[in-house]
């Protein structure tokens, strides 16, 4: 046994016991504490718990190396998932969390009056949630077993079994404090390596101000080595297709279901765009950290790895040559290393950061419960989302609507075991890439609850027929266009399968409106409820006119 595994598995298993002796005692008691927390969750730790819900794997593990690959083309993926926040507390999470129900589909089918409608957001909620937990699940299985040195699949296992137990006891009120723990983990885990690298680079503890200078540099050696400047745009993909791809995770995030039922445990519609501004600082910590960590594992790849003999490479390579993930062929036979000649997976640069730069045993160790944590955070959020969708909007609003208070918790735990199981079955055998994988079930998002809920927030004439033709068009436009994409070369002005959202959400409004506008316009109620829907708390509504409650 390695000192570098005992330490990380006694980190890793002191960060477990901390979830799991949380989620036992905050143990659900009523379904209102299963779906929402009881609705009394504090802005700031429920900004806190947003965050590690949005921190996947994908932006721990992925966000770095991705940006460090593409260069400049990396930053649609920052700027999508960062601004869709903006979009969610401005144009939806305040309204959502003011009409006052436990789940998005329960939302879509009472403001559309409609039975189908709601029916049709559950099992895109489940379609969406489950696309995105395999992808977390197979992140989970990948660090769990490269440091219990097991099979990957062993650790995609261990990471069901967990996530199961505290999932299904919490429930959501048990999921939000371990959250608010995982938040600190990961972040803690995320900005260490980082500041030591400045340190050691620039003699500055503040990587954001510091990493200029590097990048500066970066630039002369690109043009020594005449390789693709790192800071010019479109070299890797063309500019529609980085629009795209910002649109459909800015629209994805506005319409992720896991993510929206965040807002709906706080007490007020104030408290829920407080939320919304926390998590955005809390999201910003880790997002403005990424091109960093890519500017400077690229800076020492080029300038302590490039170029040197081959057996003489730095002894952090060998182990990650063993994985795959990092491969070097000599391929002009010089016994040198030539930065062409060098090949990274992007899933490891955050990985090995703190290898890259001799950061020690402990913050190895820390990494790993930091990735983690960003794992187990995701799908707990993912399985709460599944859960609601099975257990109340199809179970107990369609099904049973006369069950008993303990039933349904008894349906909603069932539930959540169930998804697990299934999604890591599913993760031990993925269908792609991590990152492809969560920009699939971002695409659907955008296509699907995007526009179903924009308009049924913001356009009062929108109807039942309009949003069933809606949200049936953007999923079969969102799909199709991922299939042909992918598997028959099929582009749109070179816009692949990870922008596939820009065409589900364009057709899915035009179908909701054309299809509102020919069809019975909703009741007064309805459009009275709609308007209501826009005002902070204290407003009424009267006759038409707006009344300032006594």
């Amino acid at each position: 046994m390695d000192m570098q595994f005992l330490v990380s598995l006694a980190l890793i298993g002191a960060t477990f016991a901390l979830y799991i002796g949380i989620a036992i005692f905050n143990t659900a008691k009523q379904t209102s504490d299963f779906y929402v927390a009881s609705r009394g969750v504090p802005p700031v730790f429920n900004g806190m718990a947003i965050g590690a819900d949005w921190m996947s794997a994908a932006s721990f593990i992925g966000m770095a190396g991705t940006v460090m690959v593409l260069g400049y083309d990396g930053l649609a993926y920052i700027m999508g998932w960062t601004g869709g926040y903006l979009l969610l507390t401005f144009l939806l999470a305040p309204q959502l969390r003011k009409y006052g129900r436990y789940t998005v589909p329960e939302f879509i089918g009472d403001r559309y009056r409609s039975n189908t409608a709601r029916l049709i957001a559950a099992v895109a909620t489940i379609i969406i949630s489950f696309t995105y937990s395999v992808g977390q699940l197979s992140g989970s299985g990948v660090v769990i077993g490269r440091l219990l040195e097991v099979d990957t699949a062993i650790g995609t296992l261990i990471g069901v079994v967990l996530i199961a137990f505290y999932s299904a006891m919490g429930g959501m009120k048990g999921i939000t404090w371990t959250q608010v723990a995982q938040y600190l983990v990961l972040i803690i885990a995320y900005l260490i390596p980082v500041i030591f690298m400045s340190l050691q680079l620039t003699q500055n503890p503040a990587p954001w101000i510091s990493y200029g200078e590097i990048i500066g540099e970066m630039r002369e050696l690109d043009r020594e080595l005449g390789i693709s400047e790192y800071v010019v745009p479109f070299t890797e993909a063309t500019k529609w297709q980085f629009l795209a791809l910002m649109f459909t995770l800015m629209a994805g995030t506005a319409g992720l279901p896991h993510v929206i039922v965040r807002f709906y445990t706080v007490a007020t519609m104030k408290a829920a765009r407080w939320s919304g501004a926390w998590a955005l600082l809390f999201i910003g910590l880790l997002y403005l950290s990424a091109p960093v960590y890519a500017a400077f594992s690229r800076f020492i790849l080029m300038t302590q790895v490039a170029n040197t003999q081959l057996d003489n490479l730095p002894a952090w390579t060998e182990p990650w040559i063993n994985t795959g993930q990092l491969s070097v062929a000599d391929t002009n036979g010089d016994g040198m290393l030539q930065w062409q000649e060098l090949t990274i997976s992007n899933d490891i640069v955050v990985m090995a950061t703190p290898e890259i730069a001799n950061l020690g045993v402990f913050v190895i160790g820390l990494m790993a419960a930091g990735a983690m944590a960003a794992a187990l955070s995701t799908t707990g959020g993912l399985m709460i989302a599944i859960s609601a969708a099975l257990s109340h909007d199809i179970y107990y609003r369609s099904i049973n609507p006369k069950a008993t208070e303990s039933k349904r918790l008894f349906v909603g735990r069932l539930s959540i075991v169930l998804a697990t199981v299934a999604a890591g079955l599913l993760a031990l055998n993925p269908p792609g890439a991590i990152t492809q994988i969560v920009a699939w079930a971002f695409a659907l998002a955008s296509g699907s609850f995007f526009p179903a809920l924009l308009l049924g927030v913001w356009w009062r004439r929108a109807n039942g027929p309009g949003v069933i033709a809606g949200m049936v068009t953007g999923l079969t436009v969102t799909l199709s266009y991922i299939f042909a994409a992918k598997y028959l070369g099929f582009t749109i002005l070179g816009i692949i399968d990870t922008g596939a959202g820009v065409f589900g959400a364009a057709s899915a409004i035009i179908a909701n409106i054309v299809v509102s506008l020919n069809t019975a316009p909703p009741s007064q109620e309805t459009l009275d409820e709609v308007t209501d829907l826009r005002y902070p708390e204290q407003i009424k509504y009267k006759d038409g006119e707006v009344w300032l409650k006594e």
